[in-house]
């Protein structure tokens, strides 16, 4: 089979499959689990001291960081999370006092990245957390491409096993009720666990009685469906690197077309593969001919090329062999006609 045709034939078969009832593992809609947990950040109160960030550090077994959690000149720059960083306190400048802000997953009540991970290695957790499966993960990294908050990061330095990381809200302790770490270290109180609906009550109350130090909005409670990292601030969001363009509807209602013809095309993977990999055999199979072919043309020139120079090579020295005889008889004869000359003089004398 021609390839074009084997192309035209599979993109023919997605479009038949893609217009079934097909759904994507995580496109689902969900409104949270009532009685879920979520921590409150409230910029007043927060220091940059980066406790927080050693505390998710230790918590989590991350590796060791290169900068020392007490050196607070890292906030100069504007830092994002890694693989090995779940959490970091960005600094801004708003009128004349820095303001800070900790960044880490905000774990929406309807996550962009279960919705677009069509394996399911992200669900919504009763906890309130996002929970990630590395075991169902196939690598695709579409959860980065889909979180608005640019979370999800992936484990590029492990070519074997690696997994998309990012932070769990410390769903093991709490489920045995515990802190998450983060929330336990805070020194000034700028962290506040509990049940989301608790924490919504708590940042309505402070921004009624305190409207100067406020502004009158809890960040999370609608953008994007709602998150379980729930903000206040007396700056504007915008100004300490939160997206206000978001929206709030959720992320599956965006996803759910797109996403519906994921299992087709999951499910002619192997067909694609299959022809790929013929596809690929026969061009291996054309190279390696022509290889060959090529192969033999360089060898037949190199010894063309080779007896050319060879007959060349002796042709010179034939020339030189028979020069250096013609040099060596016109010595022999100058030297024979110096004898003779010699022998004549001699019996000339004599007489």
């Amino acid at each position: 089979m021609k390839r074009r045709k084997f192309i035209g034939m599979l993109a023919g078969a997605g479009a038949c499959l893609a217009a079934s009832t097909a759904t994507a593992g995580g496109n689902h809609h969900f409104t949270g689990y009532p009685e879920s947990f979520g921590v409150l950040f409230d910029s007043t109160k927060c220091i940059g001291c980066r406790k927080c960030e050693a505390a998710c550090n230790k918590v989590n077994e991350l590796p060791a960081q290169p900068v020392p959690f007490d050196d607070l000149t890292v906030m100069d720059k504007r830092r994002r999370t890694h693989h090995d960083t779940f959490t970091v306190v960005n600094k801004y400048a708003v009128g004349d006092k820095p303001v800070y802000r900790k960044q880490q997953c905000n774990h929406c009540l309807e996550p962009a990245c279960a919705s677009a991970c069509f394996v399911g290695a992200f669900k919504k957790d009763k906890t309130g957390a996002v929970s990630y499966d590395a075991s169902k993960c196939v690598g695709c990294r579409y959860c980065m491409i889909a979180c608005p908050f640019e979370i999800p990061t992936y484990e590029y330095h492990d070519p074997v096993t690696p997994r998309v990381r990012k932070c769990t809200m410390c769903q093991p302790r709490i489920e045995e009720g515990k802190l998450p770490g983060c929330v336990e270290d805070c020194p000034k109180g700028a962290l506040i666990f509990g049940r989301r609906e608790d924490l919504l009550g708590i940042a309505r109350e402070r921004i009624r009685k305190h409207p100067d130090m406020y502004i009158n909005h809890i960040y999370g409670e609608h953008e994007m469906g709602g998150t379980s990292w729930l903000y206040i601030s007396g700056a504007p969001f915008a100004q300490i690197g939160l997206r206000e363009d978001l929206g709030v509807t959720p992320a599956p209602e965006f996803t759910s077309g797109p996403l519906g013809v994921v299992p087709a095309i999951v499910g002619l993977w192997p067909v694609f593969l299959t022809g790929a990999y013929a596809l690929s055999k026969r061009k291996d199979k054309i190279a390696e001919e022509e290889q060959h072919h090529a192969v033999a043309e360089a060898v037949a020139e190199a010894q063309a090329e080779a007896a050319k120079k060879a007959k060349a090579a002796m042709d010179k020295a034939e020339r030189d062999k028979q020069a250096a005889i013609d040099r060596e008889v016109k010595k022999a004869l100058k030297e024979a006609e110096e004898a003779r000359k010699k022998a004549e003089s001699a019996d000339a004398g004599e007489q």
